[in-house]
């Protein structure tokens, strides 16, 4: 079979012939794979990046996928640490990882939805305590995961909802999809009296944004729960210690490591339903496998780019 291989942390993957993968656990299925997105937390994974990197050399990148079992059934899966992921046209899968689709779906546009979405769904519902009517600002909203946690929030009931981007085009289409504001970084301290963050973006942005939230609340003593749950501005951000004594602050991240495993697979059969509804707006792009060494770093986009065999 073919499949995209990493063999060095600072090289974009090779499209060649590799090994057939073989199951071996008692819930293991080997699957053809359909359709696998390129996500940062798959780049972050195969440069080795990202807290959760084993650092095992070679291998096939890819952390989830639309694929089909043995019956001809279509499954969403998520992998586990593995050296074969899903850019590759067949790989295994943990059946107790994935949720069964119905027939009709389109593998590109649930391959590039579930991995973005599924990191505000779990926040909101699994990492802390959200109670609809409460206040939302989305810190990088016009990233493909911003843009669905614009959606999110407002179907968990999300009174208000404030989107706060550097790109000024991509803000513009935010209100369609359920956002009451939208902030560029220097208007950010109109987000001041929200109730939860969800923060893609770390580094400086979340630094910077911190302060001026916080001494413009109206009232500090008011619960403010930052979640952070991307970090594509930078890895560390110098929290101002003002911010943590000044206000009623509370960092948390949500992400692998902080919520469960079985709490991930638990919330995969709504968002999936939730996708293939079309009541949440996914933007994707179908690339072919064979292309994997150029769409490594295209970054252009906010569309959401999906590898298929």
């Amino acid at each position: 079979m073919h499949a995209a291989v990493i063999t060095a942390h600072d090289a974009p993957p090779a499209y060649g012939e590799h090994p057939e993968p073989v199951a071996r656990g008692e819930h293991e299925m080997v699957v053809d794979v359909l359709a696998a997105a390129l996500h940062h937390l798959t780049r972050a994974k195969a440069n080795g990046t990202h807290y959760s990197t084993t650092g095992t050399l070679p291998l096939v990148p890819g952390v989830d996928g639309v694929v089909r079992d043995s019956s001809g059934r279509l499954r969403y899966a998520v992998l586990d640490d593995t050296a074969l992921g899903t850019f590759a046209e067949r790989t295994v899968i943990d059946a107790r990882r994935s949720v069964v689709l119905p027939d009709h779906v389109d593998p590109v546009r649930i391959a590039a939805a579930m991995n973005p979405g599924m990191s505000s769904w779990v926040a909101l519902r699994r990492r802390i305590t959200f109670r609809e009517g409460q206040r939302v600002l989305v810190l990088g909203a016009t990233g493909s995961a911003g843009r669905m946690a614009v959606q999110i929030a407002k179907r968990f009931g999300a009174a208000h909802v404030i989107a706060a981007g550097r790109d000024t085009d991509r803000l513009k289409t935010l209100p369609a999809l359920g956002a009451d504001r939208t902030l560029t970084f220097d208007e950010i301290a109109a987000a001041a009296d929200v109730d939860v963050v969800l923060d893609f973006l770390w580094g400086a942005p979340a630094a910077d944004s911190m302060l001026p939230i916080l001494t413009a609340r109206a009232d500090r003593s008011a619960p403010l729960t930052w979640v952070q749950i991307g970090s594509i501005a930078g890895e560390s951000a110098p929290i101002p210690s003002a911010g943590l004594r000044a206000a009623r602050l509370q960092i948390v991240g949500s992400g692998i490591g902080s919520v469960p495993p079985r709490d991930f697979i638990a919330e995969l059969p709504e968002l999936a339903a939730a996708v293939t509804e079309g009541t949440i707006d996914v933007q994707a792009r179908a690339v072919p496998l064979a292309r994997i060494a150029q769409a490594w770093n295209d970054h252009r986009s906010s569309e959401r780019l999906v590898l298929v065999p």
